[in-house]
């Protein structure tokens, strides 16, 4: 089913509202209430809960996908998708199940996909000074961390790289082959979008207060280490020559001014310092572990990417 959207447009879009949810049957209802009111199509993936939510969620006329143990965030996003690309939807929108997001900011996040001037709209709790007061400062430094290192893959710009809160073109879901199951799977949607060229704007949301009931389950030290993580594991797999080869070439720097020093005081003292010759060896040895890694990983995605150039 249809809708029609801004009056700028003449087109008639169809919207996915997409929720993952785990033991929300406290919120849920409110949200799927709250979306319907920008979409008639809302899809809610239960992933494993405890607690009712899946049937909070059809009583108040959702599409319930059920999971029968909890499988990660990444898992149920994944799921979401290409039940978007079966059902042939123009534009999907998430938002997570908890009640940090308000449905009534939907609209702010279609206009930019509704003027085609995006391809992924970012929800972002940064751009405004207003929204930043809402987010508590030890989440507000995991996330800033976070943000930083996607920066360092891809869009620069981005303020906000964690955010759930997101509006997609069916024409952006086709091309994100995504893998991962956990919560990395927000920056990896950013750095695969990156690779195809998907054009992504943010537009400032506000949130609730997380400190008011914040239920979150993820611990924060071991959820930003696997994001963090991730994002590493990407930039070594897509800058092979930069991520190790340099290091490799410093490494064997060194090595050579160790044994450069090691050599000038055998010449003049004739006294062998073992310690600096062990120090250029060993610096010798990573480096070139590093050198070669960097090609042979480098040869690797290289083929690869001529055998994906072969079938298209």
């Amino acid at each position: 089913m249809a809708i029609n959207q801004s009056p700028e447009t003449n087109q008639s879009k169809r919207i996915l509202i997409a929720i993952p949810a785990f033991n929300e049957e406290e919120n849920i209802a409110e949200i799927i209430l709250k979306a319907k009111a920008f979409s008639p199509e809302v899809l809610v993936y239960d992933d494993g809960s405890a607690d009712k939510t899946a049937e909070v969620a059809e009583k108040n006329g959702a599409l319930v996908i059920r999971n029968a143990r909890n499988r990660g965030y990444g898992r149920a996003l994944n799921t979401l998708f290409q039940n978007a690309i079966l059902m042939k939807v123009d534009i999907v929108i998430t938002l997570d199940s908890d009640g940090q997001h308000d449905p009534d900011q939907i609209p702010r996040l279609l206009q930019p996909l509704l003027e085609n001037k995006a391809d992924i709209v970012i929800g972002s709790r940064f751009l405004t000074s207003a929204d930043k007061t809402n987010v508590p400062r030890y989440r507000t430094f995991g996330i800033k961390t976070i943000t930083r290192f996607t920066q360092a893959g891809c869009y620069d710009k981005i303020t906000d790289a964690t955010s759930g809160f997101r509006a997609y073109s069916a024409n952006s879901l086709s091309k994100l082959h995504l893998v991962e199951n956990g919560m990395s799977i927000s920056t990896e949607i950013l750095l695969k979008a990156n690779d195809s060229n998907l054009r992504i704007v943010e537009v400032p949301i506000t949130t609730k207060r997380y400190d008011i009931n914040d239920k979150s389950t993820h611990n924060p030290l071991k959820l930003g280490w696997s994001v963090i993580s991730h994002v590493i594991q990407s930039l070594s797999f897509r800058h092979p020559l930069l991520f190790y080869g340099v290091p490799g070439l410093i490494l064997l720097c060194f090595s050579s001014f160790y044994l450069y020093n090691a050599l000038d005081l055998f010449s003049s003292t004739r006294y062998v310092s073992t310690n600096m010759i062990i120090i250029s060896i060993g610096f010798s040895l990573l480096g070139i572990i590093l050198l070669a890694t960097a090609a042979i990983v480098h040869t690797i995605i290289s083929l690869f990417k001529g055998k994906l150039r072969n079938y298209e």
